[in-house]
Formats: structure tokens, C-alpha cells, sequence
């Protein structure tokens, strides 16, 4: 249990039979009348922000969650498959779930699943990755004035746009919280 005058960023609590990670909190304390605790949490689950006030002496439980290092191994038309590296015991996620947190992530690849109380909610992919292009449009010399970028694909279909002097089967890195190009390797 934790009480809400010891709250911080980034704690995991359990409340209202949602988990809740806390982005932000306020200690406030008004010139009349008690203080309270003003925080942002986000549901882990469903990603949603919630707004909440807290008396200081309010306690929840905190809720623990799991980061397991596992590696991504195949998908099909509808389940991803990840194996645990140390029992190599294998699970399967739906598509629906985690396609969007994989599409910068080839097979064997080493990600984090991350549950809570054993039910999977989320995968961590690596925070940067290294990609083949696939395919993209030639650039054209003196077309660089403006930071002018294009659209191109990567080895796992996925598209990112790249500045005009990057072309068809370079490596590049990029940043998979935010999808953008960092580099040539």
C-alpha cells in the first residue's frame, strides 16, 4: 500500500480495479481548507489519462508489473509468438494487441512483455533498431534546401520517412517510440 502524499512519476497503483501508472502529481495545498493530491494516471491496459484528486492520507495498493526479456519469434494471420530465452516456454499474443508496439521488430528479435498478475497487456519493442530499406523513390540532387523527406519502407513493411539522400537498401536506425528516422548506419 502506498499512500498519496508518497506518490511519484512512474509509479504503478491499483485503483478502482484499474492499474494506473501516475505521470503527474501535485502536492497542493490551498490557504484554506486541507491539502490534497492532484495526479494524472494512465491506465496501462487501455492507454487512456485520467484526472484525479487524492486525499494525502488515501491509500492503494501497488500494483507490480512484470518485464520479461523475451524474444519475438514468428507471427501468423492472427497470433504473434514470443519464447522465453531461459525455460523456452512460448506464448502467443493476438494481433489486434501488439501490432502496432512490433512494426519495427524482425523475428528473433529481443523485446520486453510486459503483464501484470500474468495477464500480458503490452510489448516493449527496443528503443532503437536497425533497418534495411526495401524500397523507396530515387532523391534528386539540389532537392535538399527545405530538409525535404520521403516515404519509404522498411524490411518489416512498415513506413518511415527518411531524408532525399537516403536510398533503396541502406541501414538505417530509428527510433521505435516515435517512428522517426535517427541515421544511416
Amino acid at each position: 500500500m502506498i499512500s498519496a502524499g508518497d506518490f511519484r512519476n512512474g509509479v504503478t497503483i491499483e485503483y478502482e480495479g484499474n492499474i494506473y501508472q501516475i505521470i503527474e502529481f501535485q502536492h497542493v495545498k490551498p490557504g484554506k481548507g486541507a491539502a490534497f493530491v492532484r495526479t494524472k494516471l494512465k491506465n496501462i491496459i487501455s492507454g487512456g489519462v485520467v484526472e484525479k484528486t487524492f486525499r494525502p492520507t488515501e491509500k492503494c495498493p501497488t500494483a507490480h508489473i512484470d518485464r520479461k526479456d523475451m524474444q519475438y519469434l514468428y507471427s501468423d494471420e492472427d497470433f504473434y509468438y514470443f519464447m522465453d530465452v531461459e525455460t523456452y516456454d512460448q506464448i502467443q499474443l493476438p494481433k489486434a494487441d501488439v501490432a502496432e508496439s512490433l512494426k519495427f521488430v524482425k523475428e528473433n528479435e529481443m523485446v520486453k512483455v510486459c503483464s501484470h498478475k500474468g495477464n500480458v497487456f503490452a510489448v516493449e519493442p527496443p528503443l532503437f533498431v536497425e533497418l534495411t530499406i526495401t524500397e523507396t523513390e530515387p532523391g534528386f540532387k539540389g532537392d535538399t534546401a527545405t530538409g525535404a523527406t520521403k516515404p519509404a519502407t522498411v524490411e518489416t513493411g512498415a513506413t518511415v520517412y527518411v531524408p532525399l539522400f537516403v536510398e533503396q537498401d541502406d541501414v538505417i536506425k530509428i527510433d521505435t517510440r516515435t517512428g522517426e528516422y535517427l541515421s544511416r548506419v
